[in-house]
């Protein structure tokens, strides 16, 4: 999936909620000044957090849709809820993006230029992090990368793990029908994975990430790691069937690579 295009994406914007009540009104407004549509969703936040997204909602009202999960059902699923609403608006793109502050709302020009020009890829982000990355959190994420190396055979996503993204609606949509994502911490790593054994390129593009001093993180340490070993292991073996599938497009564009001028 390789064609290009010059005709610019209908862009939408999905911003999972839970609890972000101090960060959201400024990661709206940022998002707002790029003059697209955004989808809030609230993922069952508590009433603090609710009557802030009202109020937002209220405010724009041409620009904010507000949607609602009656209880906490996790950031992969609030991202789908978004993402199959701006499919039914008929937006065919949907921008991924944090409700904590940590993504540079600057680069959202980026990531569209280069859908545009690539409407058939996921453009995923590639974080640049500052010294307000815990080291934990950080070395952490080497091993996701190394596994999602495993269960691609390839090098192609650099980063599994960064919730800013822009995705082509149809070929998620298309995906999601037949096949269950992960609804919590294992949904950025595990849609990527599937998107990429359909053939789906994905374009790393270097963004610069921070993690505010007061912000607020849903990582549950035991919970979301075993959950996320558990989509690790289901992944391999999913992958060892379509080893011979993975090598063969790995090869045929090596050799594409090779004769090209």
């Amino acid at each position: 999936m390789n064609a290009t295009t010059t005709e610019a994406p209908k862009i939408g914007v999905v911003i999972p909620v839970y609890n972000h009540e101090r960060a959201i009104p400024d990661v709206l407004q940022a998002v707002l000044q790029h003059g697209l549509h955004c989808v809030l969703v609230d993922d069952g936040s508590n009433s603090t957090c609710a009557a802030v997204l009202d109020q937002l909602a209220a405010n724009h009202p041409r620009q904010v849709a507000l949607l609602r999960h009656g209880v906490n059902r996790g950031k992969g699923d609030a991202v789908m809820t978004g993402l199959r609403h701006l499919a039914q608006q008929g937006y065919s793109h949907g921008l991924q993006i944090d409700a904590d502050g940590q993504h540079d709302t600057a680069d959202i020009s980026r990531f569209a230029a280069l859908s545009a020009v690539h409407p058939h890829a996921v453009i995923n982000g590639c974080p640049i992090y500052d010294a307000s990355v815990p080291k934990g959190r950080l070395y952490a994420r080497y091993l996701t990368h190394v596994w999602v190396w495993i269960n691609t055979l390839s090098f192609d996503i650099r980063d599994s793990m960064c919730g800013f993204r822009i995705y082509p609606l149809a070929v998620v949509t298309t995906l999601t029908a037949t096949q269950k994502i992960g609804s919590r911490m294992d949904f950025d790593t595990e849609i990527l994975v599937r998107l990429h054994w359909r053939g789906v390129q994905v374009i790393n593009l270097p963004t610069r990430v921070r993690y505010p001093a007061d912000g607020v993180s849903h990582f549950r340490v035991w919970f979301d790691n075993a959950l996320i070993s558990r989509m690790h292991a289901v992944l391999f073996f999913g992958m060892l069937w379509r080893a011979p599938l993975l090598l063969t497009r790995k090869l045929s564009a090596m050799v594409r690579g090779a004769a090209a001028p």
